[in-house]
């Protein structure tokens, strides 16, 4: 599963704090009001983490099905979901490219900052996956790094000149950062961010229609899809 051989397990602490940041926060607002949920929706939230979209959504639908790689963010999600008092809230331990549901049994799907950590070979296989458990008019939605790695697009160049300049202010610690990312680059060992007209493609390969991917100033965007 190329870049999911990562130990997911040993960053939960990690994925819970980046998930409490404001700009997560604004992102998870900017997927759920695009995605609509209704209160007889069956929903699936894919490399659902912490639970920074599964918990509103439960709130707002029938049922949500959280699928997550690892075992420990599982068990995490869990306890908050029981903290929270939602008893409609089922968690899976399954990768995103083989989601296990049966096919058209889910009005909508969502996920945040999973795709980037599969291969492009991988990501088509998840969107096929999404298309697969969707019923007929649901709808996926989902944010993500939305930049191409190799720097051939002018905002592909913003945004990770941004990224470099962020670290660099950090002083020893970011530019530590800065030659650990380096190096995984060179190794292939790191995220694998897809541009926006990539996007769009595969999930129009995938068979979804009324297509729309959205990027900010920064690195991420939003994407919207339909199956028909």
């Amino acid at each position: 599963m190329g870049l999911l051989s990562k130990n997911w397990d040993l960053h939960v602490e990690n994925a819970e704090e980046v998930a409490r940041q404001p700009g997560f926060r604004d992102l998870r607002d900017q997927i759920l009001a695009l995605a609509q949920p209704g209160q007889d929706d069956t929903a699936v939230d894919v490399g659902a983490g912490t639970g920074l979209l599964t918990l509103p959504l439960a709130a707002a639908v029938e049922r949500v099905w959280a699928i997550d790689i690892s075992f420990s963010m599982g068990d995490y999600l869990r306890l908050k979901a029981a903290s929270a008092k939602l008893d409609n809230v089922e968690v899976g331990v399954a990768s995103a490219v083989s989601l296990p549901l049966v096919g058209q049994s889910a009005d909508l799907v969502v996920s945040n900052y999973c795709f980037h950590h599969l291969t492009h070979h991988d990501k088509q296989r998840a969107l096929d996956e999404v298309f697969r458990v969707l019923r007929p008019g649901g709808r996926l939605v989902f944010g993500d790094m939305m930049f191409g790695a190799t720097l051939t697009h002018p905002r592909d160049r913003r945004v990770v000149r941004a990224k470099l300049c962020a670290l660099a202010r950090k002083g020893p610690a970011g530019a530590l950062r800065i030659a650990k990312n380096g190096a995984r680059v060179l190794t292939r060992r790191w995220e694998q961010p897809a541009r926006p007209d990539w996007w769009a493609r595969s999930l129009r390969t995938a068979g979804f229609v009324d297509v729309d991917v959205q990027t900010g100033e920064h690195e991420g965007g939003v994407a919207f899809a339909r199956r028909p």
